[in-house]
C-alpha cells in the first residue's frame, strides 16, 4: 500500500486528520501504511480458534507433576504451570504429558504454559545441547522447523490454535553479533511459522541478555516479532514492569511473564516439589472443555454468537460438546452467553450444561483474537467504533489488540472496520495486523 496521494474530505476534516485522531497525534499526517510483514506479523487463526489470557502466579517444573501433586496443590497461590511440550534439548522425560492430562488439569482450573526447549545459541546454553546455526538464513529455518515440532507437540496434547507457545532460549554471549544474529533469526522464524499456523509466538530469554537483544530489534524490519515476552530474573520481585533495558512499552498488553526464583521446594497439601516461580499477564494455552447438550430438543449449531446467524448443523439432545470459550450474543432464556465449540460453531449456553446460566462460567475463557498492533505512535482507544468518540486509553506500538468482535464505523484509511477490544475500548482495524486491511478479519465475529 502506497502513501494516500488524494486527501478526502468527511465531515469537514481531512483524511490525514481522522489518522491523526485515531493515532493519538497532536496534528493531521501523511497517511502512513500499515506494516505488512516485519516486524509485525499477522496470525492465521482459523475457526475455532480463540486466545487464552492468564494473569496471576504460576510455577513451571522440569517434569510435569502427576495429577494427584496437581489437585494436592489446590490451595497453593498458583493457578498456571508451566510444561515442557517439545524440544531436542529436554532435560526431563515427560511421562504424565498426555492429552488426558491436559484436559483433566483443565477441568481443575489450571492453566498451561506450553514450552519449547529446542535448538540453543551456538555461543551458550549447554556444551551438549544440540545449537542454532551461525548462518541467518539456516538458523531462521530452523526457527521454522521448530514451531512446528512445537505445534504437533501442542496439538497432541489437546492445545488448540490460539494457544501461545513459548520457546525457551537459555543464557548466551549477548556481545557475540553472529551468535545474536543467529538467535533473532531462529525466533523470527519461529514467530512467522506460529502465526501462520495460528499459534502466538512466546519468547523465554533472561532479561540481560536475550531479552534485551530482542528489545532492541522490536521495531526492525528484519525480523518478526513475537507476541509475548516470558523473561527470567532471579531477583525475587515479582513485576511486570521496570525492567532493565525493556521499555514498559514493549510487549505492554497483556503480553509479559517474569521467572522471579529459580529451582527450589515448596509443599503444598503434603506434596512438594521443586519449581521456579513466575508471575504471568499472557496468553496460555487453549483447551476445550466438554459439557452436555441440555435440552429437549436439537440444538442449532450458529456461524455467529446469535439467532440472527445461520444454522450451521445441530446436535442432539445429552450430545457432548468441545466448548473452547464463551462470548456475548443475543439473549436467550436467562442469559446473553453463547458458546463457541472447536468447530467454529456457537450454541447458545442456555441448553448447555456449564454451571451458570446467567453469565460466563470458568474456566471457560472469553473469546479473543489477539492481533499485533502496528502504529509508530501508539493507536487510540476510544468508546466507539469512530473517531468522534471520547479517547478512553492507547495502545502502543506493537502490543496486542485483544479483539473480541468488529464492527463497522468512521473510515481511517482503507476500512471502516472498528475492533471491540476486551476492556470495552474500540480501535480501527487499519492499524492492527490481522491479514485484511479493506473488510472483516476472520473468526471475530460482528459485535
Amino acid at each position: 500500500m502506497s502513501f494516500l496521494r488524494h486527501v478526502h474530505h468527511r465531515r469537514g476534516r481531512t483524511v490525514a486528520a481522522v489518522i491523526a485522531a485515531v493515532c493519538g497525534l497532536a496534528a493531521p499526517i501523511a497517511l502512513a501504511p500499515p506494516a505488512a510483514a516485519e516486524p509485525t506479523t499477522s496470525i492465521s487463526y482459523p475457526a475455532g480458534a480463540t486466545a487464552t489470557l492468564y494473569t496471576g502466579k504460576a510455577f513451571d517444573t522440569c517434569t510435569a507433576p502427576p495429577l494427584s501433586a496437581i489437585r494436592a496443590w489446590d490451595a497453593s497461590p498458583y493457578r498456571a504451570v508451566g510444561v515442557y511440550i517439545s524440544g531436542v534439548n529436554r532435560t526431563c522425560a515427560q511421562p504424565e504429558l498426555t492429552a488426558s492430562w491436559v484436559s483433566e488439569v483443565s477441568k481443575l482450573r489450571w492453566r498451561l504454559l506450553p514450552i519449547h526447549k529446542g535448538l540453543q545459541p551456538p555461543c551458550g546454553a549447554k556444551p551438549t545441547d544440540d545449537k542454532i546455526s551461525l548462518t541467518p538464513a539456516t538458523a531462521t529455518g530452523q526457527g521454522s522447523a521448530a514451531a512446528d515440532e512445537a505445534v504437533a507437540g501442542a496439538k497432541a496434547r489437546g492445545m488448540l490454535p490460539g494457544s501461545a507457545l513459548y520457546n525457551d532460549i537459555e543464557f548466551y554471549d549477548a556481545t557475540d553479533t553472529a551468535c545474536r544474529t543467529a538467535v533473532l533469526s531462529y525466533l523470527s522464524g519461529w514467530t512467522k511459522r506460529l502465526h501462520a499456523t495460528g499459534y502466538l509466538s512466546g519468547v523465554y530469554m533472561n532479561l540481560m541478555n536475550g531479552a534485551k537483544n530482542l528489545s532492541d530489534v522490536y521495531t526492525s524490519t528484519a525480523y518478526a516479532r513475537p507476541d509475548a515476552l516470558w523473561i527470567a530474573r532471579y531477583d525475587g520481585v515479582a513485576s511486570l514492569k521496570g525492567w532493565t533495558n525493556i521499555s514498559d512499552s514493549k510487549w505492554g498488553v497483556h503480553q509479559r511473564a517474569k521467572q522471579y526464583q529459580g529451582g527450589h521446594n515448596e509443599t503444598y497439601g503434603g506434596v512438594t516439589l521443586n519449581i521456579d516461580n513466575d508471575l504471568l499477564d499472557a496468553p496460555v494455552a487453549t483447551v476445550a472443555h466438554a459439557y452436555k447438550v441440555t435440552s429437549t430438543t436439537a440444538l442449532n449449531a450458529r456461524s455467529g454468537p446469535s439467532t440472527s446467524y445461520g444454522t450451521v448443523r445441530s446436535h442432539a439432545p445429552g450430545a457432548t460438546l468441545s466448548v473452547v470459550c464463551q462470548a456475548a450474543g443475543s439473549k436467550t432464556g436467562t442469559t446473553s452467553v453463547w458458546d463457541k465449540l472447536s468447530d467454529g460453531t456457537y450454541v447458545t449456553d442456555y441448553y448447555v450444561s456449564t454451571p451458570s446460566k446467567t453469565g460466563y462460567s470458568a474456566p471457560l475463557p472469553r473469546c479473543t483474537y489477539p492481533w499485533q498492533i502496528s502504529a509508530a505512535d501508539g493507536l487510540t482507544e476510544r468508546t466507539g467504533p469512530g473517531t468522534s468518540y471520547a479517547v478512553a486509553g492507547k495502545s502502543p506500538n506493537g502490543a496486542l489488540a485483544w479483539v473480541v468482535c468488529q464492527r463497522a464505523g468512521s473510515t481511517v484509511g482503507t476500512t471502516k472496520v472498528w475492533n471491540k477490544l476486551s476492556n470495552g475500548h474500540y480501535v480501527s482495524d487499519y492499524y492492527v495486523t490481522n491479514g485484511n486491511n479493506t473488510g472483516y478479519a476472520k473468526p471475530a465475529p460482528r459485535c
